[in-house]
């Protein structure tokens, strides 16, 4: 009898250690998921509020389990020490780099900042804080994310115009390396659409800026409207691979949402996503955070989600539908 219940407990063990399902959300909070892929890891982060923290796993539906590490927490009284929002990490020239954006406690002075480790392993070695990255303009800036194309370095950013708080763009720059801005900053998008200027406070939004490369064609995936209003969701800006990416012409905008809630499978505010291929590079999945019922806003309710998405015959990405949580979903192709 003893040896019958190990083997049973045994098939247990193996069977949820080969489960090839999962179901969403991956974890029960994470707002601003953002996920990189390395030497058969991905690291996944999202905003905390207080510091930067790193999960790593070869799993990404299977985060709650993942390693786990703080890497990095700010300094008391500096203009970074509060409000840590939308990190992002990225591998660049040999070494780990981590965006964020940060202010004193007052919103009005956030601005984007970054973090450099040497090491292998993002999760190992020493992180060093570089300051902040800016433009001459020195305006209100959230939402870093870094991307390269045809041997060229650019960030995108959410920012102000201004001085005040009244409508977020989407802007880019080019860089001359990790940490610094070398052009001026070029506003790609603002909200337009009656789609984009959901908000109810007179606050209108583009953030959250993703580049999504597929053939000869980048498209500049942004979240809009308030991110305290059910309507967040996923637009698209369009440029070909080889235009000058610092001409605000070179970006096409769709009229329409290419992702947003679906009340009937009670997924509300989808937004602020990321990308990441399958472990056999086969798949195309969005990693983006959502809210389970209406009215949740812009809080720790906010958890993310993963699905697999497919493309048009023109070349475009085609995201379908948020998918109802609880679901048991296919998990990437490749997954050990």
């Amino acid at each position: 009898m003893k040896k019958l219940l190990v083997v049973i407990l045994l098939n247990i063990s193996l069977g949820s250690a080969f489960a090839q399902t999962f179901t969403n959300p991956v974890l029960p909070s994470g707002p601003d998921p953002w996920n990189i892929y390395k030497d058969g890891y991905y690291y996944y982060t999202n905003s905390t509020g207080q510091n930067l923290t790193i999960w790593k796993t070869k799993d990404l539906t299977e985060l709650r389990s993942a390693e786990k590490k703080v890497i990095w927490v700010p300094p008391a009284g500096t203009m970074h020490s509060k409000e840590l929002w939308a990190p992002e990490l990225h591998f660049l020239n040999g070494k780990w780099y981590m965006y964020f954006a940060a202010d004193d406690g007052k919103n009005d002075h956030h601005r984007m900042y970054v973090v450099e480790n040497p090491s292998a392993d993002p999760l190992q070695g020493e992180w060093t804080f570089k300051g902040q990255v800016g433009d001459e303009t020195n305006k209100w800036a959230i939402d870093a994310t870094i991307f390269e194309n045809k041997g060229k370095m650019y960030m995108l950013w959410s920012g102000w115009e201004g001085d005040k708080n009244n409508m977020q763009n989407i802007y880019i720059a080019q860089m001359s390396n990790p940490w610094t801005i070398s052009s001026k900053r070029v506003k790609l998008s603002s909200p337009t659409y009656k789609w984009e200027t959901n908000s109810g406070i007179g606050v209108l939004v583009n953030e959250g800026p993703e580049i999504l490369k597929h053939g000869n064609k980048l498209f500049l995936i942004y979240s809009a409207s308030g991110c305290w209003t059910d309507f967040y969701a996923l637009g698209m800006l369009t440029a070909p691979a080889n235009a000058d990416l610092l001409d605000s012409l070179s970006w096409k905008k769709s009229p329409e949402p290419v992702f947003s809630q679906n009340p009937d499978n009670k997924i509300y505010a989808p937004g602020h996503n990321s990308f990441f291929k399958s472990p056999d590079g086969k798949e195309d999945w969005i990693l983006y955070h959502a809210n389970t019922n209406p009215g949740d806003g812009c809080g720790n309710k906010r958890a993310p989600r993963a699905q697999q998405f497919t493309w048009n015959k023109d070349g475009t990405p085609n995201f379908g539908v948020p998918l109802k949580d609880g679901i048991e979903l296919k998990k990437p192709s490749g997954t050990k």
